[in-house]
């Protein structure tokens, strides 16, 4: 028989992370931990990262699912394609612990080459929000930190400063040395994202992450298919949670990329779905995190490396908490990797 509790964690980042939504100064998790009741040693844990803000879910719905998901364990597969699917971070966190259970509590959940500790992940370095100075600082240590793809958050301290920071990284590095993305969070009107892909364009850029709020389809699908630069929908995927939906979202808006974030479209199953639709369509896409703690980028990113990806994924974000729970992963030069020699601290998840 399975049996299960959950516990809730506040991560707290080592600097304000901001964005164009907003600051954020703190995190809540939960995870969700199974075992057998004749292997009480063995024990499977899996992450529920909601995003306030962006997902569609809120912490109640989490917490009321986990507690009966704790009281009720004989039924989790099937909940995977039941009412879990409208709750996108725990149906992830469910795959999760299931997975871990059977590979013995290990946190090996997709044995590769990476998890062998020889090959690594592709990742891009990413620049938050801040004053223009701060934010200019934060772009040289990205570049000396030897990250060739590097995305900075657009939309919170004012175009123009933002342009100027973009503008002095073009003067210095070619777009055959540097790749540039933006992301907006969906900072901009209807009105203003025509002239800022327009004042982009000069700076190839590789992309703009989601332009204009969620929601706004005839406008994004305008955008998408006149920008002089290519858009990627990151927001917009999140609440479609069955396949028509999908489909109709990049048939209509026809994006040159998507960005899929595993705990807010529902894990490893909804992440594939959306990258075989995209496939069909050409549209390319990567994954990124959405500030899990290192359970839940674990598991995306041992995800991720069985996919041969080549482009840079944003999976960089473990060294943004000061109280992260320690892991075999390290991100270093532009490349997240695995260190089987290293171990697993989850003396935090302890009762």
């Amino acid at each position: 028989m399975l049996r299960a509790r959950w516990i809730e964690r506040t991560l707290h980042p080592r600097f304000e992370l901001g964005t164009s939504k907003g600051a954020i100064n703190a995190r809540t998790v939960w995870y969700l931990i199974a075992w057998h009741h004749d292997r009480p040693e063995v024990r499977g844990v899996g992450e529920a990262a909601l995003f306030p803000g962006h997902s569609k879910e809120f912490p109640a719905d989490v917490k009321t699912k986990l507690l009966e998901l704790c009281m009720d364990t004989s039924n989790w597969e099937r909940r995977l394609h039941g009412d879990l699917v409208d709750v996108p971070s725990v149906r992830f966190a469910v795959e999760q612990c299931l997975k871990d259970l059977a590979a013995g509590g290990t946190k090996t959940l997709f044995p590769s080459e990476f998890t062998l500790g020889r090959q690594a992940i592709p990742i891009n370095g990413l620049v938050w929000m801040g004053d223009k100075a701060t934010m200019k600082q934060r772009i040289r240590d990205q570049i000396e930190g030897g990250y060739t793809t590097v995305k900075m958050k657009i939309g919170a301290i004012g175009i123009d400063d933002e342009l100027d920071l973009l503008k002095a990284v073009r003067a210095e590095y070619r777009a055959s040395d540097l790749i540039l993305r933006v992301d907006a969070n969906g900072a901009f009107s209807a009105a203003q994202a025509p002239e800022v892909l327009k004042r982009l364009t000069d700076l190839q850029v590789h992309s703009i992450e989601q332009p204009v709020a969620p929601g706004l389809y005839e406008v994004m699908a305008d955008l998408c298919s006149d920008s002089p630069i290519p858009i990627a929908l990151d927001e917009d995927l999140i609440g479609l949670n069955t396949h028509d939906a999908k489909v109709d979202l990049l048939d209509h808006l026809k994006p040159q990329y998507i960005v899929i974030k595993p705990s807010l479209v529902g894990g490893w199953a909804a992440t594939q779905e959306w990258i075989e639709l995209a496939k069909t369509r050409n549209i390319s896409w990567w994954i990124t995190s959405a500030l899990e703690s290192s359970i839940g980028l674990n598991a995306i990113a041992q995800y991720t490396a069985t996919l041969n990806v080549s482009m840079a994924q944003g999976l960089g974000t473990g060294k943004v908490y000061a109280n992260n729970i320690p892991s075999p992963m390290l991100a270093e030069k532009g490349f997240l990797h695995y260190r089987p020699e290293a171990e697993w601290d989850l003396s935090a998840l302890s009762p």
